[in-house]
Parts: C-alpha cells; sequence; structure tokens
C-alpha cells in the first residue's frame, strides 16, 4: 500500500522551461556567446543541476572548469530574479495534490534544482503546508539518480521506500525511483518523452494528474 507520493519539481509539478531558458539566454548575452534560440532543446539540458544545465548552453570552446563556474554563478543569479515570470503548475496538480493530502497521503519533493530555489518555489506555488519534505540539491547529498535522497526522504517520513512512490518526468526520475525501491511513476507532460521513461524503469506513465488517484486506489 502506498503511503506518500514523492514528486520532482521541473517537468512534474511546475512548468518552468521558459523562466530557465531566458536566464541562460540572459547570462550567455552577458557573455557575448550565441543564444539558444529553439527553447525545446531545453527539455534536454535541464534535469542534471545547475552546473550541467550551463556547460550544456555554453559553446564547447569555452567549458572550461573555471567558466562553468563562473557561468553558473552569472545564470543563478539572473533565475533568482526571473524564476516566477512564466513558470506556473501544471494543470490540475495542484487539485490532486489536494485530493491526495485528504486521503491522508504524506508529500514531498526532491529535486535536483538547487535547494535554495527549490524550497522557496515549491511554497510559492503550492503553499507552505503541502508538503511533508522538500529537498533539493545540497553539496552533501548525491544527486539523483543516486538513492541517497530517496532513503533520506524515507527515513524523514518514516515509512519504507516500497511505500512511497516517486513521480518525474524523466529517465533520471525513474532511474531514481528503481534504485531506492520506490514505485517509479513518470509523467507524459513534462520534458522527455514516455520511450525515456519507460527504458528506465518506469513502473507507471500516466498522461494525467487524476491518474495518481487512481494508482493509490488500486495499493490499497
Amino acid at each position: 500500500m502506498l503511503k506518500a507520493f514523492i514528486f520532482d519539481l521541473d517537468g512534474t509539478l511546475i512548468d518552468s522551461l521558459a523562466d530557465i531558458a531566458a536566464s541562460i539566454n540572459r547570462m550567455l548575452e552577458a557573455r557575448g556567446y550565441p543564444l539558444c534560440k529553439d527553447a525545446g532543446i531545453f527539455k534536454q539540458m535541464v534535469g542534471d543541476g545547475m552546473e550541467k544545465l550551463v556547460e550544456r548552453a555554453l559553446p564547447e570552446t569555452a567549458r572550461s572548469e573555471e567558466m562553468i563556474r563562473l557561468c553558473t554563478e552569472e545564470y543563478r543569479a539572473f533565475y533568482d530574479i526571473h524564476w516566477q515570470e512564466q513558470t506556473q503548475p501544471y494543470p490540475h496538480i495542484v487539485e490532486v495534490l489536494a485530493a491526495l493530502k485528504a486521503k491522508g497521503l504524506k508529500l514531498g519533493v526532491i529535486s535536483n534544482k538547487a535547494h535554495r530555489f527549490t524550497v522557496p518555489m515549491t511554497e510559492h506555488f503550492f503553499g507552505s503546508d503541502c508538503f511533508e519534505l522538500i529537498l533539493g540539491q545540497r553539496a552533501e547529498v548525491p544527486r539523483k539518480p543516486d538513492p541517497a535522497g530517496a532513503h533520506e526522504a524515507a527515513t524523514i517520513l518514516g515509512l519504507r521506500p516500497e511505500e512511497c512512490a516517486y513521480v518525474g518526468d524523466s529517465g533520471i526520475d525513474m532511474a531514481f525511483a528503481k534504485s531506492s525501491g520506490m514505485v517509479g511513476i513518470g509523467v507524459d507532460w513534462g520534458f522527455r518523452s514516455v520511450a525515456e521513461l519507460t527504458e528506465h524503469g518506469a513502473t507507471y506513465v500516466i498522461s494525467t494528474p487524476g491518474e495518481l488517484l487512481e494508482i493509490y486506489d488500486k495499493s490499497c
């Protein structure tokens, strides 16, 4: 029986791609580098943390360790100002979270986005009492798909990993769920393909948030 649903943030709970893309392009423009004009390309660039996002956005000739560090700081400064300009929760997410909570389920967020962004963004869009835990990327915890964050979350919630579902939009998320012993639920409204979700071990792939309620009912 499932007792908790833990969510990825970007591409799962919120559509944040436009603000991420705009902040990356502000950084590139300030540096005099070519802009990433195809917004769709960002769907493949996100998911592994800010440093990897910036590295992928930079021209290959500019991808030194020091330049990636400097440009990540600059991107972070732009994103700190602009992250809520176009970002919104996906349709029906808020209602489904409320319905899951009303059934007595524990809710959480685990993201590869930096912790300093993950917490205020999640609370901005969903309030401060929706989730029992919100964990962004922290230096002391390996990022997804390493299972350390999932095991930490299960311990905080007082549950076994197999009593938790992890909901995400990428192969990284599904590998994270599988390696930790959680039930992996892939969503097809996010940044990656259904094929990627299934290839990385998704137990379920859903097309609407309401299907989470159906999965919970089946687990009872």
